[in-house]
């Protein structure tokens, strides 16, 4: 009677974890073939956290996007950073706002993998806080040009990397000092895309 208590309870077992992959499978299966549409919304963002040692960072940049159809999409986003080195004392706080405007340009793998190119505009607020010379805030407008992917593992979620940044310009305005404009056109981007990916969730509503 025990070995048969035990034959059962291994044989619902069994049928559990067959249901749940199941249901797993048919999660991937609705991803094939999703499309966008106007009206569409998603919200996007990705945490960056390194602790220990000498440096602690944190990072968290949310985006809000609306599709006007099947591959433009505009948006704002929203970018906080706290970095703090423990041998200087050094504290950095960084906040910014902007908006962007994405275009989708190419579909692969049943249309669960999706490429863009995204131009965004923002206003930055550096404070830097150090002990021996005080704090110090900057104020900066930064533009950059953006290659990216969203590959859809459900027709809701997507895992989101940002491949390259073509082109950037950045212009500074210290409190304590003279102004500098910064421009970066990265022109050999394609022999070297995943160096450095970053990587982040999306979820489409």
């Amino acid at each position: 009677m025990k070995n048969l208590f035990t034959i059962i309870a291994a044989f619902f077992s069994i049928l559990a974890v067959y249901g749940q992959q199941q249901e797993i499978d048919d999660e991937m299966d609705s991803a094939k073939g999703i499309t966008f549409k106007s009206g569409d919304m998603f919200i996007e963002g990705s945490i960056k956290i390194s602790t220990g040692g000498d440096q602690d960072f944190y990072a968290f940049s949310p985006k809000f996007g609306y599709l006007l159809g099947d591959k433009f999409a505009i948006g704002a986003k929203l970018d906080y950073s706290s970095n703090k080195i423990e041998s200087t004392g050094t504290k950095t706080n960084v906040f910014g706002i902007g908006g962007f405007a994405r275009y989708y340009f190419l579909e692969l793998d049943k249309k669960r993998f999706k490429s863009y190119a995204e131009a965004g505009l923002g206003y930055g607020r550096n404070k830097v806080e150090t002990p021996v010379l005080g704090s110090n805030t900057d104020n900066s407008i930064t533009a950059d040009i953006n290659i990216g992917l969203n590959y859809f593992v459900t027709r809701n979620i997507a895992v989101t990397f940002i491949l390259a940044n073509v082109l950037s310009f950045n212009s500074v305005s210290p409190e304590n000092g003279p102004s500098s404009d910064t421009f970066q056109l990265n022109i050999n981007l394609f022999e070297n895309i995943f160096d450095q990916p970053q990587f982040g969730l999306l979820y489409r509503f």
